[in-house]
């Protein structure tokens, strides 16, 4: 038994991946993740990038009606970008929570698309942009403003959150996705809807790939 003066040394990072990548079922799940987030992305911003050319409407939104909009954009995105670049440097410890996480991304992506094609929205009244530094001018440069339902920025910290390992981290991400939420609410850069279904599909995307994990891993995430 060690002493407390030597603590028995730390895992490192490169020995955790080496041990998952051992397995085949790890490595090519990697692999083809791997390919299709970029293409994914890629497909989002030009999906984005049309919506921007349709009209589509306005829903009344009792709640909105209450305030009116603030200019909180500093503040989200302080959230959202230190949330998400903090959450990937604490799954990189656990590699196949990391790869649920992407993957469930992914899906989310795509479950994002086929809502905005199927709910139509122009911007809420009063509206105040959501000046996000790598979104607004993805693909044609020009502000995104319809890319309503869902809430991409609430859902992402959300899922970020079902993925984390220690239960403490959850219940951070958790808050932060709800953070995130005030934000975009207050500024009335989002219906109240868009706000309220993310947790929906983000849980819905994560319960999918959480099963696919199960089946094709054998071993689930921590």
């Amino acid at each position: 038994m060690m002493s407390p003066e030597h603590p028995p040394p730390r895992t490192r990072l490169r020995d955790v991946w080496a041990a998952e990548w051992k397995d085949r079922s790890f490595r090519v799940q990697a692999i083809l993740t791997a390919i299709c987030l970029p293409a994914v992305l890629r497909t989002l911003a030009k999906f984005l990038n049309g919506v921007e050319e349709r009209h589509g409407v306005i829903l009344p939104d009792p709640f909105l009606d209450l305030f009116p909009a603030v200019d909180v954009n500093w503040l989200t995105f302080v959230i959202i970008y230190g949330g998400l670049f903090a959450g990937i440097f604490l799954l990189l410890k656990h590699p196949r929570n990391l790869l649920l996480a992407v993957q469930t991304y992914i899906l989310m992506v795509l479950f994002r698309i086929v809502a905005m094609s199927l709910v139509p929205l122009d911007p809420p009244m009063g509206t105040i942009d959501l000046r996000d530094p790598f979104v607004q001018y993805l693909g044609t440069g020009r502000m995104l403003t319809r890319d309503l339902f869902f809430s991409g920025h609430t859902s992402t910290l959300f899922l970020i959150g079902l993925s984390m390992p220690v239960r403490r981290l959850r219940v951070l991400y958790y808050c932060c996705a709800l953070a995130v939420a005030a934000c975009v609410l207050l500024q009335h850069a989002h219906y109240s809807i868009d706000v309220f279904a993310a947790p929906f599909f983000a849980y819905g995307a994560y319960r999918v790939i959480s099963l696919m994990h199960r089946r094709l891993l054998q071993k689930p995430p921590q």
